[in-house]
């Protein structure tokens, strides 16, 4: 018995040393060092962008299954297969992926993939893959074309099979799905599709879908295909969107007919959004502003008369429009132009030097709307107030809780120079260059993402994430400075706290990009080099392409005619209007056209910010015009909207490259 139980254990160890070393054979044969791993992948593909597609697939196949890269192999193995036309192989490789990898975020890319290649052949394999999506994933836009999917399989069924009887059930099933699809995404790929489907159907459509439908066609500029499905609509429901075509096709009269009649009838079916675009359009046509606006707000119903209202205020006599805001405030105490209103009425008091009742105007504005769009200036108007009777712990705390509250914000500026009593708009102070890096510190070198980046697979690192942020990241990466700069700031704008200065994330939004020209220009005629770079992002979000409605082309959006004028005095040697595409002519151009301002208006540069944008003479008019004791009280008081912000947003990147890049 003993001799059995030794001779048993004998053979399980010799059994446990098989396996080892068979596991061990296998481990060997898939193993491969990291340097290997990027080496192939890289030249896969370089294979693949000469479009050598063989090759590719056989090098992509070649990454080690233990690898982190494999799954993203594997899927360009299918786009190989793809280009090759062999749609076995790359049905092989998406099945490889979405079976074995099924928490990679390109395991849902393939799934919805693979169903599309079986369409046609095998239908009821392509509708599980489908209905898979939208049960998995289904808030992603692959579960919504998925619906539209859905409903094309049910329409091929009856159309490839016209002895089938057609049930009424079923084309039921088939309008939900695309109207799914429509509301869901109604500029989506597959939108058009889905209407001409939808409209295939032997099958009484309602009014409400015939709106979708119209909606859809306007959005691809389809016009005319739109005008023809509205007439179908209930005109009650479709009035804005018959505006918005309407002027796409130029029917100015229509436009006329169709605001004031549904202002005055189908305002309150309509949304909010809506209605202002209803006045927007029929504004844009109008050769009196005012009297368009007071004919509208004698007309409009309740529902969105106090957008209308707030128009009347903006385009009143500037000695009436703080007793119009009065007028909104009380009528419209809880909408949403009362913040608006409220502000307006507390700097009135301010200019009229009542500080008094400005102060509890202003006190109470805090109370009712915390964090409006006007609060950072209401409060810093409230240290102002506090600083002038000389209350120093009160606007100390009022400088400092704007600061802390809106760290980003144009009166965060502002309040940083009023606690340090400082005079000018500008700093003695230079940024220290920092690169753009992945937005997170807490993250290896190792992970997947810093691979692809190296690898420069940038469209497989888009696809496996949703942080905006990294999308910013991977676009810088790939040169688009102008997306990753966009996609960073709506992000950053979203969040609330904002991080601390020193977040990774904020180099993204106010990115450092041409600033070595900028500064070898800036300081070559005694411009701000700083100033100048939130100029430029102001301008073009670091387009070097970029080009205005008005013709103000590149980087600094210079008009050509200036341009040619400063070029020639200056012998800058442009030759043509495209020149100004080129970024570091642009700069040059554009450092000295502001230095010729800065010269002219005493070298106050928030003026010459001003007159950057809004034309020399209007400064000299508003200088001369308007009542106003400091920098503050003119900004505040610039008539033109457009300028009054321009100011305050260059002024707000010129504080944040501060705030971000010089280390204090």
């Amino acid at each position: 018995m003993i001799e059995m139980n030794n001779k048993h254990k004998i053979i399980m160890g010799l059994i446990i040393i098989g396996v080892c070393f068979i596991a061990g054979f296998f481990f060997a044969l898939m193993y491969q060092p990291a340097e290997k791993t990027m080496q192939i992948y890289r030249h896969a593909m370089q294979d693949f962008a000469n479009k050598d597609y063989q090759n590719s697939y056989y090098l992509f196949s070649r990454i080690s299954f233990l690898s982190k890269l494999k799954p993203f192999a594997i899927y360009h193995q299918s786009q190989c297969a793809r280009e090759l036309g062999d749609k076995k192989s790359e049905m092989k490789q998406y099945q490889l992926l979405f079976n074995n990898y099924t928490k990679n975020r390109l395991s849902l890319r393939a799934k919805y993939l693979a169903a599309q290649m079986l369409i046609n052949d095998e239908p009821q394999q392509a509708k599980k893959y489908f209905e898979q999506i939208i049960k998995s994933y289904p808030d992603t836009d692959y579960a919504i074309a998925s619906e539209y999917y859905l409903g094309l399989l049910m329409l091929n069924k009856y159309k490839n099979n016209p002895e089938l009887i057609f049930p009424v059930s079923t084309k039921d099933d088939i309008e939900m799905a695309f109207r799914h699809y429509l509301t869901k995404a109604p500029q989506g790929r597959l939108a058009l599709n889905a209407v001409k489907n939808w409209l295939s159907i032997d099958k009484e459509i309602a009014k409400d879908d015939y709106l979708l439908m119209a909606n859809s066609y306007y959005l691809f500029g389809d016009y005319e295909h739109a005008r023809e499905l509205l007439s179908k609509t209930e005109l009650r429901e479709s009035w804005v969107l018959d505006i918005k075509n309407s002027y796409a096709l130029k029917n100015y009269p229509r436009v006329r007919y169709l605001a004031q009649y549904g202002l005055q009838n189908y305002a309150q079916y309509s949304e909010e959004n809506d209605i202002h675009d209803a006045v927007d359009i029929y504004l844009s046509l109008s050769n009196s502003k005012k009297d368009d606006i007071d004919n509208l707000f004698k007309i409009s119903q309740a529902k969105g008369k106090d957008y209308i209202w707030s128009l009347k205020c903006q385009t009143a006599p500037a000695a009436y429009q703080a007793g119009c805001y009065k007028q909104l405030y009380l009528n419209y105490p809880n909408g949403a132009y009362a913040a608006d209103a409220m502000a307006n009425i507390f700097f009135d008091r301010i200019k009229a030097h009542d500080y008094e009742n400005a102060e509890k105007i202003g006190k109470d504005y805090l109370n009712k709307f915390k964090d409006s769009f006007s609060s950072p200036m209401v409060m810093f108007w409230l240290g102002k107030i506090a600083e002038r009777n000389n209350n120093y712990n009160e606007y100390m705390e009022y400088y400092k809780s704007t600061i802390a509250n809106y760290p980003d914000n144009y009166y965060a500026y502002r309040a940083y120079l009023a606690m340090k009593h400082i005079k000018t708009s500008i700093l003695n102070a230079y940024i220290k260059e920092q690169p753009v890096v992945y937005p997170y510190k807490n993250i290896s070198k190792n992970d997947v993402i810093f691979k692809l980046a190296e690898l420069e697979d940038y469209d497989m690192l888009l696809e496996i994430t949703d942080d905006e942020f990294v999308k910013s990241w991977i676009y810088y990466r790939k040169g688009d400075y102008s997306h990753s700069m966009l996609i960073a700031r709506d992000a950053m704008e979203k969040i609330t706290p904002k991080p601390e200065r020193s977040d990774l994330r904020w180099r993204l939004v106010y990115p450092i990009d041409y600033y070595a020209e900028i500064k070898k220009y800036a300081d070559a005629v005694g411009n701000n080099s700083t100033l100048m770079l939130a100029l430029i992002r102001e301008e073009s979000y670091f387009n070097p392409e970029a080009q205005s409605a008005v013709g103000a082309r590149g980087l600094m959006q210079l008009m050509p005619s200036t341009a040619k004028e400063i070029s020639a005095h200056y012998g800058y040697g442009m030759t043509s209007p495209d020149d100004l595409y080129k970024p570091e002519l642009n700069i040059k151009i554009g450092n000295s056209y502001y230095a010729q301002l800065r010269s002219m208006l005493n070298n106050l540069d928030i003026s010459s910010v001003a007159a950057y944008n809004g034309g020399i003479g209007s400064i000299g008019r508003w200088q001369k015009n308007l009542s106003y004791s400091d920098t503050d009280e003119f900004v505040e008081q610039i008539p033109y909207s457009e300028t009054k912000n321009y100011v305050k947003k260059v002024f707000r990147s010129y504080w944040n490259y501060l705030r971000i890049y010089i280390d204090e």
